[in-house]
């Protein structure tokens, strides 16, 4: 009799058992193991890296203007120099000639011009002398007029005071050609003054472009020539000879190139961290200076104004940050990351980045169909409204996964901020992004467990 009793009971036990296992399965069946966390309210800072360069705010690559032999370097690199002090000196026999031939061809012509005019004045004497002789030759043959219709005179004394006169009148026109002569003269004198003026300020010029001085005081911080070498001049698309750059190294900027998704959010005025490779383990502060208005092609660095056709490679945009507390041994060219701060907001809603997810209108609507367990037939929509994406996060909600639409903000280095549709202390679902990727509105979801591995237990 007992063991019936024994018999019986085990029977039952084992029926309950398998009755809760089977519960149990039946319950696992369709939920996803998930990350859990609760929302909180932190402060929260945008920041946007680039990375670039060191230069100094004020520098200039001198050029050569002119072609010839190097024959004097008055300054070595790293030297300071001050604003008009002699730099380099470039061989200037042939510029120095003609600017002494031009000289002396502009005394020539100075001295033809005191020509022209000592013969234009004595043109001027010559007119006024014989304006005087045929206004008395006029008077002369106006009186024998008189005597002759008197018959006082003879008629050969009549014709000879007319010839007399148009002979004067003759004269007085002849005087006048001189003087319009010589004063035309004296107007190619003069410009042939202005053109030997000219020539001489162009020979100046020459020469002067074989002398090379500091444009402002500065650091020599690049000299890639050295004495005996000949440059050259720039042409169309062939640049010319560098002789060296001087920059004022007072002011140092950071040059970065921030990416063309990013840039909307930089403003002048905005900090910056500046770290140098050079110079590890230490940050500088800066602040935004200049911000650039054209696009860069990131593999080539050239603006896209001065490309002929479209690209569609990715673009970047220059930003230069001035370094408010740059160290004396800073030289340009070194590379530099900068960590420009865009935005900053103090006691706001935020979740984990990865948290947030996108799903399609379209797709959260057949998994409210299901829930419910009526599948109405969708009405037909346009291709632009059925791939409408809404972005948001899944609330845990009696151990399910609810998707709920946020509304955004600034985005911090981790974590985002939230706006609206959500509040703090709620849980949602931050993990993992595989599952995040493909999980559903509504789906039942436990929290998944956390492996410690032996070595961090023993640690």
């Amino acid at each position: 009799m007992n063991w019936k009793k024994i018999s019986i009971i085990a029977g039952i036990a084992v029926a309950l058992a398998a009755l809760v296992g089977f519960t149990v399965i039946h319950n696992q069946q369709g939920v996803v193991a998930v990350q859990i966390g609760t929302v909180q309210t932190q402060d929260l800072t945008s920041v946007v890296t680039a990375s670039g360069e060191i230069k100094p705010k004020t520098y200039v690559n001198i050029g050569a203007n002119a072609f010839g032999k190097i024959i004097k370097l008055y300054v070595k690199e790293g030297q300071q120099v001050k604003q008009g002090q002699m730099l380099a000196q470039l061989e200037s026999v042939q510029s120095a000639a003609d600017v002494a031939a031009q000289r002396a061809s502009l005394g020539a012509s100075r001295t033809d011009q005191q020509a022209t005019i000592a013969a234009e004045r004595t043109a001027v004497a010559d007119l006024n002398r014989a304006r005087a002789d045929a206004a008395q030759k006029r008077l002369d043959w106006q009186r024998a007029q008189g005597l002759y219709k008197d018959a006082l005179i003879a008629k050969a004394d009549y014709d000879a005071r007319q010839m007399a006169y148009e002979s004067a009148e003759a004269g007085l026109a002849q005087a006048e050609a001189r003087l319009a002569q010589a004063k035309a003269q004296t107007e190619s004198a003069s410009g042939h003054i202005q053109q030997a003026q000219a020539m001489l300020t162009r020979s100046n010029d020459q020469l002067s472009k074989t002398t090379y001085v500091a444009p402002f005081e500065g650091t020599v911080t690049n000299l890639p020539v050295h004495e005996g070498e000949t440059v050259v001049v720039g042409i169309q698309n062939s640049p010319g000879s560098t002789l060296m750059t001087v920059a004022d190294l007072s002011v140092i900027t950071a040059e970065v190139r921030v990416d063309e998704t990013d840039i909307v959010n930089v403003k002048l005025g905005q900090a910056a961290e500046v770290t140098i490779d050079a110079i590890p383990n230490k940050t500088f502060h800066g602040t935004v200076s200049e911000i650039g208005d054209n696009a860069l092609v990131r593999s080539t660095g050239v603006a896209t104004t001065q490309t002929t056709g479209s690209s569609q490679e990715a673009k970047d945009f220059k930003v230069v940050v001035t370094v408010n507390d740059p160290p004396p041994n800073l030289r340009p060219g070194l590379s530099t990351t900068a960590k420009i701060t865009t935005a900053t907001r103090n006691s706001v809603v935020a979740i984990p980045i990865q948290a947030l997810t996108v799903r399609q209108e379209k797709d959260l609507k057949a998994d409210a169909g299901k829930k419910s367990g009526v599948v109405e037939a969708a009405p037909e929509m346009s291709k632009e409204k059925e791939s409408k994406e809404i972005q948001g996060v899944f609330v845990v909600d009696n151990n399910k996964a609810k998707f709920v639409p946020v509304t955004t903000g600034i985005t911090g280095v981790t974590d985002i901020e939230v706006l609206s549709g959500i509040k703090s202390g709620d849980k949602i679902v931050t993990g993992s992004y595989k599952v995040l990727r493909s999980l559903r509105n509504g789906a039942r979801i436990k929290q998944e467990k956390i492996e410690v591995k032996k070595d961090e237990e023993s640690s």
